[in-house]
């Protein structure tokens, strides 16, 4: 990483195109979000590989800001990159899927055409099918922003006016 970092910084004193990443960098994140992807919390993704190709893009879109001099681990720096990156990911896709539930329930199922060949029996199974495997799907509960109350200040009243 210091060697990388030094090339880039002469290509920047020196006005010219940044350096492309080293193929043992790039085989460096392969390996990180590869491993990563095995944590039980990612594990059972359909879109894994679209997850760590998004932590390589994202690494190798802030690999200028790691800094060696605050740092001396980046093992740790492009891990939590690569973590992130998969958070988003889950967050798009449960999007979609609720997305897609939506229109799945919104949609008339008489308008299911079937084809030649099929029967009423598997319209019947794919709409048992469809209402079994439906996630509960609700609206995201919008926060709504807290209307400033005016604090009241109360004037101060010496002691002397109670006991009067």
């Amino acid at each position: 990483m210091k060697a990388y970092r030094k090339q880039v910084n002469i290509a920047k004193k020196e006005r010219l195109p940044k350096p492309p990443v080293t193929d043992y960098i790039g085989s460096c994140f392969l390996k990180i979000a590869n491993h990563l992807s095995y944590r039980p919390n990612f594990i059972n993704y359909t879109f894994r590989d679209d997850m760590i190709s998004d932590g390589i893009e994202n690494c190798l879109q802030y690999l200028d800001n790691f800094n060696p001099n605050k740092s001396n681990n980046p093992f740790a720096y492009f891990t939590q990159i690569i973590y992130f990156a998969f958070v988003r990911r889950i967050q798009k896709e449960k999007k979609q899927v609720t997305i897609k539930q939506k229109l799945i329930m919104d949609n008339n199922y008489d308008d299911i055409t079937l084809q030649p060949g099929d029967d009423r029996e598997f319209k019947n199974q794919f709409k048992e099918f469809l209402q079994k495997n439906m996630r509960n799907v609700e609206e995201p509960i919008k926060k709504e922003k807290k209307k400033s109350k005016t604090k009241k200040v109360l004037k101060k009243t010496s002691t002397t006016q109670f006991f009067d």
